[in-house]
């Protein structure tokens, strides 16, 4: 009862030291039973991450399809002597065997604990090495199947190995790989806090763009390239079949609108087509940082979904790109960037020297890489047919340089060009081949094919190549752009010839070997001057004979505000198939950041022109504006006008329809005949052309009259020696051969004279 019960204060004091140790055991039970179950679900899910990793791992052994790349290596060994081995290279570890069977296994390096470096080295090839950077072993202790003891080989060290690649561009390649091999448990990870445990997350919007891309296989790895073009209403298929009908019923002449009578008044303006100056253009400042470009999270699942597909050295031609990456324009496009300073081209048709000229065509040469886009980006792949036409005024010599470019061929990927300023005495014409190779981590695009440069008043042609582009950082890093590889300048009626190498960045290079580029100028055997500097920035030439250094080239602020401006067709009155007009619904959807939307206008676009390749069925598309030299195997512009500008009787130059005309003087009165192009009249333009092809091939059949000679002499000299030897008898019949073929092409060469 609490009325009986008296507490004293030592007893108060008692149970106070009862209680308060009993509250105080109770509260640390509470916190050790809360830390004791954090514990038990972290082990928990360390368990369950530790078989997830070694699930993955064991799968992507087993797999015989999970390979990022294989092929044959030397490796040195203990005894620093090198030994071939078959090298399989896989997420996470590199395998290697004897054989590309895979029966004989040697050994399997775990590439977690592993270090990446280029090795320098005397010999041919590239050279890479794989190292501990605490000189531990590299090794696995078992094989993918379990093996406890790998196939004999000649030893191998336990903490580093030393691999030899066949050429630069295979080292380069593992390089890529390799890297990509130690960064694909990174990449694994894209794995959300609500998702499930190796899933690659994404949105809405990028599930519905990776349903797009895997729509079926024949879009990712198949016949997905089109055949034809596609139309995005009616009217563009009016439009375009109009255009086609025009110029195949022409047969390479005037349009339907110049071939009627004309009165002797008639300006040709009111006939040309009408260009207006190009409203807006983006270009990315110069150096480094517009080559750079990191790649979102999300994006970089799109491309892991893609990886999964795609192999080492695969061609990208026969992929869907994902939209993120699309430059809002068409390569055909992009190809008229080397035009902005045509000027110099003006400029090297008036120089006397043949090396006056040739470094002039040089300085030109160098004034079209300057210009980038913003960000690292890969433009569109032209749609069979497509077109695309520009032209640049220039003010000082009051005259425009036309261009205009079709893609000829969609598989593979070709685009044919035509640059013509016969004003200034210039032509340019060429046919690319655009592929693309896929290594892991980068990727390479090629232009493959040769531009000719013709000054028309000397007659001479330039030969022109091009180097190649290389990205890495696709998947992980940073997106870099380089330019790579060895181009070469070369005219063969002056003998003078450019070799200029742009140059990759080293392993351990800083910024400044970024962009380099260096080069010799040769006249015959001699050299006259060298060239170093860096492609996007001021390059200098040495003159060998004076021993003086000038500035070749230097894309200075004042450089790039005075260029010439592109003239370019409005959207309403271009044709159906013009590059702009093709993909303006793409260009929309990419400018507006509507990933979504510019993958379903790209797709619908396909779809059209595969639909329009299975009307055509087995029918050969023919273009009206190039066609293909049996020969050579280039594509040539069938309108190309080659003579020399005469004042007297050209007045301008001018384009229609993509046929660039010139309008004469002679065509308004000759012999009391008023201007009009009339059926004999075509005719004999059309006979004019042919004998200028003919005498083409004649002047070049007759080119081969010294070898012809230098075979003669041989046949004399065997014949002396004829029935001596049976091998003398087989080098005197090849011979014979050689000399009958040419005897035969000359003499036809001959009778066509």
């Amino acid at each position: 009862s609490p009325r009986n019960l008296t507490i004293s204060e030592q007893n108060m004091q008692g149970l106070h030291d009862f209680i308060i140790p009993a509250f105080s055991l109770q509260k640390s039970h509470i916190y050790l039973s809360r830390k004791f179950e954090k514990c038990c679900v972290q082990k928990q899910n360390y368990r369950q991450e530790k078989k997830r990793a070694a699930k993955e791992l064991f799968s992507a052994l087993k797999d015989p399809s999970v390979v990022i790349m294989s092929n044959w290596l030397k490796i040195r060994g203990s005894l620093k002597s090198w030994t071939k081995l078959w090298c399989a290279l896989k997420p996470g570890v590199l395998l290697i065997y004897k054989t590309p069977k895979v029966d004989h296994w040697v050994g399997t390096i775990l590439l977690s604990a592993c270090k990446l470096i280029e090795r320098p080295s005397k010999k041919d090839g590239f050279c890479f090495k794989l190292y501990h950077p605490l000189d531990k072993s590299i090794w696995a202790v078992k094989g993918p199947k379990g093996e406890n003891v790998g196939s004999i080989t000649q030893p191998l060290p336990s903490n580093y190995l030393i691999f030899r690649a066949a050429s630069e561009s295979d080292g380069r390649c593992w390089m890529d790989a390799l890297e990509l091999a130690l960064s694909c448990s990174s990449l694994s990870k894209l794995t959300p806090k609500g998702g499930k445990e190796g899933d690659i997350s994404t949105s809405s919007e990028s599930s519905h763009i990776l349903h797009l891309l895997q729509l079926n296989d024949t879009v990712l790895l198949g016949n997905h390239h089109m055949d034809h073009d596609g139309f995005s209403d009616k009217s563009e298929r009016e439009a375009h079949d109009d255009w086609d009908t025009t110029a195949n019923e022409n047969g390479g002449r005037l349009t339907e609108e110049s071939d009627m009578d004309q009165s002797d008044d008639l300006s040709p303006g009111l006939q040309a087509t009408a260009y207006v100056e190009q409203s807006t253009e983006e270009m990315a400042e110069a150096g480094e940082a517009s080559q750079v470009e990191t790649v979102s999270e999300e994006n970089k699942g799109l491309i892991w979904s893609l990886l999964k597909q795609l192999r080492p050295g695969m061609d990208l031609s026969k992929v869907v790109l994902p939209t993120f990456i699309l430059e809002p324009r068409s390569f055909l496009d992009k190809l008229s960037d080397y035009y902005y300073h045509a000027d110099l081209l003006s400029q090297a048709a008036l120089e006397e020297s043949a090396y006056g000229r040739i470094k002039q065509v040089l300085r030109w040469y160098l004034s079209g890489f300057y210009k980038k886009p913003k960000g690292l980006k890969k433009p569109y792949n032209p749609i069979l047919g497509e077109r695309f036409r520009c032209c640049w005024l220039h003010p000082q010599t009051d005259s425009c340089t036309f261009y205009i470019a079709e893609q000829v061929s969609h598989h593979p990927p070709i685009s044919a060009f035509y640059v013509c300023n016969r004003k200034d005495g210039f032509s340019i014409s060429g046919s690319i081949l655009a592929k693309s190779k896929f290594y892991g981590n980068s990727l390479s695009a090629i232009l493959d094919g040769k531009a000719r440069l013709l000054f028309l008043g000397r007659d001479e042609e330039y030969v022109i190549t091009m180097p190649y582009a290389h990205c890495k950082g696709i998947l992980y890093g940073t997106m870099t752009l380089e330019l790579g590889g060895k181009v070469t300048i070369e005219c063969e009626k002056t003998k003078c010839f450019t070799e200029l190498e742009f140059k990759l960045k080293p392993f351990l290079g800083g910024s400044c070997s970024v962009n380099q580029i260096s080069g010799k100028i040769y006249a015959g055997e001699e050299l006259l001057a060298t060239v170093d500097g860096h492609w996007d920035n001021e390059v200098f030439i040495h003159e060998k004979r004076s021993g003086q250094q000038e500035t070749l080239w230097n894309p200075t602020s004042d450089i790039r505000s005075s260029r010439l401006k592109r003239q370019v067709v409005q959207r309403d009155q271009q044709g159906g198939f013009e590059s702009e007009r093709l993909w303006q619904h793409v260009t929309s959807a990419i400018m507006d950041r509507d990933q979504l939307r510019a993958t379903q206008e790209k797709f619908v676009l396909e779809e059209a022109q595969r639909g329009e390749a299975r009307e055509r069925g087995d029918k050969p598309w023919t273009s009206p504006l190039f066609h293909q030299d049996p020969v050579t195997c280039e594509w040539t512009y069938r309108h190309m006008d080659t003579r020399p500008w005469d004042p007297e009787r050209c007045l301008v130059q001018f384009e229609k329809d993509g046929v660039v005309q010139t309008h004469e003087k002679s065509q308004r009165q000759h012999n009391g005949l008023s201007y009009s192009h009339s059926w004999a009249s075509q005719q004999k333009e059309s006979c004019t052309a042919f004998c200028q092809a003919k005498l083409h091939l004649i002047f070049r059949a007759l080119s081969h009259l010294p070898r012809l000679v230098r075979l003669n002499r041989t046949r004399v000299r065997l014949s002396r020696w004829r029935g001596s030897s049976g091998q003398m008898r087989t080098r005197h019949s090849r011979a014979h051969q050689k000399r009958t073929k040419l005897f035969q092409c000359n003499c036809g060469a001959v009778r066509l004279w």
